[in-house]
């Protein structure tokens, strides 16, 4: 981070200072042979972010190329001759064709990827939240999303290809490190490194950081856009590696665009695929500045009505999207492409007739200073003079026919080429096409767009002041401010937005208005709808954690909002019943519990099955009691006599009455009979009486789905006239051999199995995982469920009875909300 492009002895000094810390780790851990191994794993895991980085870097400067390519040569189109001549109508038709063919290919990639349409944030966000969406970082997804975003691009639509790109770099962390994938089965690596979820998770939030930072330019924005926006779970250690992932990234695609563009390998010249270029005053001209603390009155204002404005476009696109999921989806698939063309048809016909109505301004006015553009050309280059003289140009066509990126800088660094009128009609026309156009059926971005849209009101709302009041401002900032607040109204996003803009502009002192600007366009958001992300999560179904839940929900207690209604196993359990729990649930875990009952010592008698049971859950309730006791024990010496009384009535229920009678049926005779018999083979069943449904359960562990069917198809049983000692073995890289694609039990050949075998899933089961009391509040049952990264958390009460089971539905804002609303009709 030290060092500076501009001084090359400088930047050989950082590189050596970096690899005297990288290397001092390994001279100090010579003297202890853990700590080189653990170094080498951390260097491993490095090397291997840097490689894929550089492949990610590599493919968005072929995206930014190409998408480049097109652009010149579209816009290069005979419109400015046929202005002349009388041949508008067949330009515009030149200009239909191109694209609409562009747009139908964008869409019928997302025909054979559905997941691919959109930005891909939404989702991303859901699965670094802790939710699996199903395709979502496949290779199939990946290609249809970078291919798509290419041609949706090229086609004229009001979208953008960083939200895109943020959604191909967590593709490529998610799957490159596996060395699998599912279009290529036939092709797999023994790789045994990160085959965990939390090594995915982690090269998600990587990826998706290392294609924050490659588009705007920004590692340390993308690193904290992963921490603000993506990641649910978090740790120290993460940090500096997805940092380290996000520099990688941005210097492989600073060093080959600046080789391309310039011809300077090496030069490092073009961080992102979008830059704001540099922000700074004529030479010579002292009486200017970029902001005054006047200016921050302003820009508070700004950042309301950039709320409201932000507010009001997702409200548009909200109900746009839910009358899309309700008559387009649902219809044949070619609905959505017809869909796709005619935004795009409307588009092109809507920019085409606009720029008629811009106005010819003279080429000699003066601008503020000449910037550089992403590649070698200058500002002044990219205004169009469409329907205008040779000496003067359209400053509507300028906006509309020049690629997003180019039409930013023009309203960042042009100082008087814009009318109010034409802003004006700009900002209407464009806000409510972008609405119209995010949601459509192709991979399409929300960022630029938004810049974009708020550039052009913050450069009205400079020229009011400068013409009406005659103020003394700099245009340029007053639009990147207008560019952030809308933004910030749009996404809802504060610390990773305001450190993107401020690396991308490369000027420290914005930080201060822009931190302003974007707080105060989310809380005015905030005070009318949520963020076009969350919407559009909200409208998906998924069930997204937030941060934290509000103080008034400390009301319900674990009980309140866990499930009762179990499917649950036994330690020893049949094959046919675990066979019919299987294909009967869509549950991915599983209780294994064993039934409290009152005569038990009647099923000891020849059956093997029951006596397994019944044993193992001695071994574990018997000894829980005992702990019981000796904790009572010291409970007697507190002064409260409302414990000594507890402790009395507990030590008088757990206490043999007369020596060498078995104390785990005392307390099961006390507590829970008499309740009827039920075989612990038997699968849970919907005819189940109100004695049987609420029978006690001595909770012991969790299994996953994956592990019971895995279990299955390698056969791992015994017979029931044989000891549970004869059923073979599985190691852990057995057990994980297939992650992460794990066989289904419809997959399983029953034929193959004999249901009167017996499963002992004790050996493979989590026996100790997080519980809660079923009077836990819920702040502290929301804080261990979202910062542990759980998918289940058993309810399990004070003699280690499991009551419910808490999922992530559980704990949805909507749905501790409505169980709220039931406490307090309750009350």
């Amino acid at each position: 981070m030290c060092c500076t492009l501009s001084n090359q002895q400088r930047c050989h000094q950082c590189m050596f200072i970096v690899l005297h810390h990288m290397m001092r780790p390994l001279i100090v851990g010579l003297v202890a042979r853990a700590d080189l191994l653990n170094w080498l794993r951390h260097c491993h895991r490095l090397l291997y972010i840097l490689c894929y980085m550089c492949i990610l870097g590599l493919l968005f400067v072929l995206l930014d190329f190409s998408c480049s390519i097109r652009n010149v040569a579209l816009f290069q189109l005979a419109i400015e001759k046929c202005s002349d001549k009388g041949c508008l109508s067949l330009s515009l038709l030149e200009l239909l064709a191109f694209n609409m063919t562009f747009v139908f290919i964008a869409s019928v990639l997302v025909l054979i990827e559905p997941v691919a349409a959109g930005s891909g944030i939404p989702e991303i966000k859901s699965y670094l939240n802790g939710v699996k969406i199903p395709g979502i970082v496949r290779l199939r997804t990946f290609l249809c999303k970078a291919a798509g975003v290419l041609f949706s691009v090229a086609g004229g639509l009001f979208v953008g290809k960083e939200g895109p790109m943020i959604h191909s770099g967590a593709i490529v962390g998610a799957g490159l490190p596996q060395f699998q994938s599912i279009t290529f089965r036939k092709i797999k690596f023994d790789f045994p490194y990160f085959r965990s979820d939390r090594d995915k998770r982690d090269f998600v939030s990587a990826g998706a950081a290392a294609g924050v930072a490659a588009a705007f330019g920004a590692p340390i924005g993308g690193t904290l856009f992963s921490l603000e926006e993506g990641s649910s779970f978090w740790n120290q250690a993460l940090t500096w590696k997805v940092l380290f992932c996000s520099m990688s990234a941005t210097f492989t695609l600073n060093f080959f665009r600046s080789g391309i563009n310039f011809s300077k390998w090496g030069s490092f010249q073009l961080p992102g695929l979008l830059n704001f270029g540099e922000f700074k005053c004529p030479d010579g001209d002292k009486n200017c500045h970029l902001w005054t603390a006047v200016d921050l009155a302003f820009f508070v204002l700004m950042g309301v009505v950039g709320g409201l404005l932000g507010a009001l476009f997702n409200c548009m696109n909200k109900y746009l999207a839910k009358y899309r999921i309700r008559h387009i989806h649902p219809k044949a698939k070619f609905i959505r492409v017809l869909e796709s063309l005619l935004v795009t048809m409307v588009t092109t016909i809507v920019i085409f007739a606009a720029s008629m109505l811009g106005e010819c301004r003279d080429l000699s006015t003066p601008t503020a200073h000449n910037t550089t553009l992403a590649g070698s050309e200058d500002i002044n280059s990219t205004i169009r003079q469409f329907f205008c003289s040779n000496k003067t140009y359209n400053d509507m066509a300028t906006l509309f026919f020049n690629p997003q990126e180019a039409a930013i800088h023009q309203l960042f660094h042009q100082d008087g080429t814009f009318s109010p009128v034409t802003l004006s009609v700009f900002f209407f026309l464009y806000f409510l096409l972008a609405c119209w156009t995010y949601g459509v059926s192709v991979p399409s971005g929300l960022f630029v767009p938004s810049l974009l849209c708020g550039a052009a009101f913050g450069r009205l709302v400079a020229n009011v002041l400068k013409v009406k009041l005659g103020m003394d401002i700099y245009s340029g900032t007053f639009a990147l401010i207008g560019a952030a607040a809308f933004l910030g109204g749009v996404v809802r996003m504060t610390i990773s937005l305001t450190v993107i803009l401020i690396e991308s502009t490369n000027e420290i002192t914005y930080g201060l208005p822009i931190m302003i600007t974007l707080m105060v366009a989310k809380w005015t958001g905030d005070f009318f709808n949520k963020g076009i992300y969350d919407i559009h999560i909200q409208l998906r179904g998924v069930p997204l954690l937030e941060w934290e839940t509000e103080v008034e929900m400390d009301r319900l207690t674990a009980s309140d909002i866990m499930e009762t209604n179990l499917t649950y196993v036994y330690p020893h359990t049949r094959v046919q019943s675990l066979v019919s729990i299987l294909r009967t649930t869509v549950y991915h875990a599983f209780p294994v519990v064993t039934e409290n009952r009152q005569n038990e010592r009647d099923f000891m008698k020849g059956n093997i099955l029951i006596s397994n049971n019944i044993h193992f859950k001695k071994s574990s309730v018997v000894s829980r009691a005992g702990e019981q006791r000796r904790r009572c024990q010291s409970m007697k010496s507190y002064p409260s006599s409302e414990l000594r009384n507890v402790c009395d009535e507990q030590s008088a229920a757990v206490e043999p009455s007369e020596e060498g009678e078995d104390l785990l049926q005392q307390m099961l005779e006390r507590r829970h009979a008499p309740y009827p018999n039920l075989y612990p083979d038997q699968s849970p069943s919907e005819e189940w009486t109100m004695e049987e449904r609420f029978r006690p359960l001595t909770f012991h562990g969790l299994i996953l789905r994956s592990q019971l069917v895995n279990l299955l198809i390698r056969g791992v049983c015994y017979a029931e006239n044989q000891s549970s000692t004869n059923q073979p073995r599985l190691s852990y890289a057995e057990m994980t051999e297939d992650y992460p694609r794990y066989p289904d039990i419809h997959d399983l050949d029953l034929t193959l199995l004999s249901p009167r075998m017996i499963v002992d899933v004790t050996p493979y089961m989590n026996p100790c995982p997080y519980t809660v009391s079923p009077s836990a509040r819920i702040s502290q049952v929301f804080n261990l469920f979202r910062t542990m990264g759980l998918r289940h958390l058993p309810v399990v009460n004070a003699v280690g009875e499991i009551v419910g089971i808490i999922t992530r539905h559980n704990l949805t804002h909507e749905f501790l909300v409505a169980k709220l609303r039931q406490h307090y009709i309750t009350i």
